[in-house]
């Protein structure tokens, strides 16, 4: 298996689960309103997608690691939902960006599989 990609993804995780720390404002924008606490769950998916990324990286965990990264992609998944259904702008590209997210979703859980 190639490790281009591994490390790529393991770099991705880890990035934005450290901006989940540095920039929590953008990241409680897109809480679904009926989650609670949402500033914790902001910090804990942050530090589940940095640990996770950073497995990637150890030959030993790194099937723990993508386990973990496809269980927070589903975990997150509302927030990606809600994100579309709270947009109310006008730009089309926009709203057409958070569609393709959508499934998108599941390619990037396809991807971590490969590594599980």
């Amino acid at each position: 298996m190639d490790k281009t990609g591994l490390y790529i993804m393991g770099s991705m995780y880890l990035l934005a689960g450290i901006l989940h720390f540095i920039k929590p404002k953008v990241y409680l924008k897109i809480m679904p309103p009926y989650l609670p606490k949402p500033l914790f769950l902001v910090y804990l998916s942050g530090f589940f997608e940095a640990i996770f990324g950073l497995m990637l990286f150890f030959p030993f965990i790194q099937s723990i690691g993508a386990w973990g990264i496809i269980a927070t992609l589903i975990g997150v998944f509302p927030a990606n939902v809600y994100m579309l259904q709270a947009y109310k702008g006008k730009k089309h590209w926009y709203r057409a960006a958070l569609w393709l997210r959508l499934p998108m979703q599941l390619g990037l859980i396809y991807w971590a599989f490969l590594y599980t």
